[in-house]
């Protein structure tokens, strides 16, 4: 295995393909965006992740690393696709489906093939493998299909891809074990091997069981508020069970993975999988429920307007995938609130992002909905200044609310039924 073509150059591909490229093989990354691929011929990483953009730039300059639009014939090819859900709550394979089929005239007996895009169960077996079948290649003795999906999290990926446990499911074990020689390259983790379609289902169950966990700390908040209890409080008490680890409540639930991934395994048995629904159902109402607290805030004041800090999914990162400030946004714009948005770390997003002064200027509540470290280190004396209404709602809990109270402000933290 010499050379690999990387299939999508998103969050997993780019990262992916130049920690190949700086391990000793010939990489080439497919993608269909040319913005895309004229940053990272510059050596310009298009997202925003600690150590990625040195990583690029020597895999580029090193000649290692070579991007373009169409794939050409490798030892390894890695699809890194995305595989978003459809309006149904159904898997979106057109992706895994284009790419297979891209690289159907390259195909060569002896070639792997990776499947790394988060799927229901058995899309390897039943879904890509008969695509590759179209090659001429008998899959399985001639056409090796693997699938391992990453186990990372945003703004730690590169260390992530290195150090975590890999799960490597082949649709045979020869299969498996090729995968298993590619990433024992530069995985320091351990490697297990196991079928195609059980690798598919421990990513999904790993994601599910933190969605499903989260949403019962959201029904916790909901309850608590209901009881005047504050069930920040409450769950960092029962956390200190050794056999309790209850996740945060927060304004909803983002990224690529945890807010996708439930919906393919209810997609394979949607009889069943119903706490997995009704889980998904509690987070996707938690950005309405932040709504209806500003409704409260603002209810008696005229032309409300409205500062959003934070929109990405999560603190510290640019990743907007599913963010539930969009969602926000939408609902606000919808009932004619004037709306201001910024991030410190997002620099595309569907809605004008704008300084924190000009968000925050003549507003009537700053709502916190990403807990970037910059915010919890605001100032309130200088921030109060500039807004009409001295108002915040903190969805993730990152502010010192005593210091704010103290500046004049009137704080909402979500999940907090002590509304003093």
């Amino acid at each position: 295995m010499n050379k690999v073509c990387v299939l999508g150059l998103g969050y997993i591909g780019l990262p992916t393909a130049s920690i190949l490229a700086t391990h000793g093989f010939k990489v080439v990354g497919v993608d269909v965006n040319e913005k895309v691929l004229a940053k990272i011929r510059q050596g310009e990483p298009h997202i925003r992740e600690p150590g990625l953009k040195t990583l690029v730039e020597a895999a580029v300059k090193s000649g290692s690393l070579l991007v373009r639009s169409q794939p050409e014939p490798a030892d390894v090819f890695i699809i890194a696709v995305p595989t978003p859900v459809t309006p149904d709550k159904k898997a979106d394979l057109s992706f895994v489906k284009s790419a297979a089929e891209s690289i159907l005239p390259v195909l060569e007996a002896g070639n792997l093939v990776i499947l790394e895009s988060t799927c229901p169960p058995g899309t390897t077996k039943e879904f890509l493998a008969p695509i590759l079948a179209q090659s001429g290649l008998e899959v399985g003795k001639e056409l090796f299909v693997a699938y391992c999906p990453e186990r990372v999290l945003p703004g730690k990926i590169l260390k992530e891809l290195i150090g975590n446990d890999r799960v490597i499911g082949g649709i045979n074990r020869e299969s498996a074990e090729k995968a298993k020689e590619l990433y024992s390259a530069f995985v320091e983790g351990e490697i297990f091997l196991t079928d195609a379609t059980t690798a598919e289902m421990v990513k999904l169950m790993e994601n599910t069981y933190r969605d499903v966990n989260i949403a019962l700390a959201n029904e916790f908040a909901l309850i608590c508020e209901e009881l005047g209890i504050d069930v920040w409080k409450a769950i960092e008490l029962a956390n200190r069970h050794p056999r309790v680890n209850i996740h945060k409540p927060g304004p909803g639930v983002g990224g690529h993975c945890i807010p996708i991934d439930p919906w393919f395994i209810a997609e394979k048995v949607p009889q069943i999988a119903r706490l997995i629904k009704l889980s998904r159902q509690i987070n996707d109402k938690q950005p309405y429920r932040v709504f209806d607290l500003v409704i409260q805030l603002t209810r008696g004041i005229p032309s409300p307007k409205i500062a959003i800090l934070g929109v990405s999914y999560k603190g510290n990162v640019d990743d907007t995938r599913e963010s539930p400030a969009k969602v926000l946004i939408q609902l606000l714009k919808e009932h004619e609130y004037t709306v201001t948005a910024h991030d410190p770390y997002v620099e595309e997003f569907e809605h004008e992002l704008v300084g924190l002064e000009e968000a925050l200027h003549n507003a009537d509540c700053a709502v916190i909905m990403t807990d970037h470290d910059q915010y919890r280190y605001l100032d309130p004396e200088d921030l109060g200044k500039l807004m009409r209404t001295k108002q915040v709602l903190d969805t993730r809990r990152v502010l010192n609310a005593e210091a704010w109270r103290k500046a004049g402000f009137h704080v909402r933290i979500l999940g907090n039924g002590e509304k003093a």
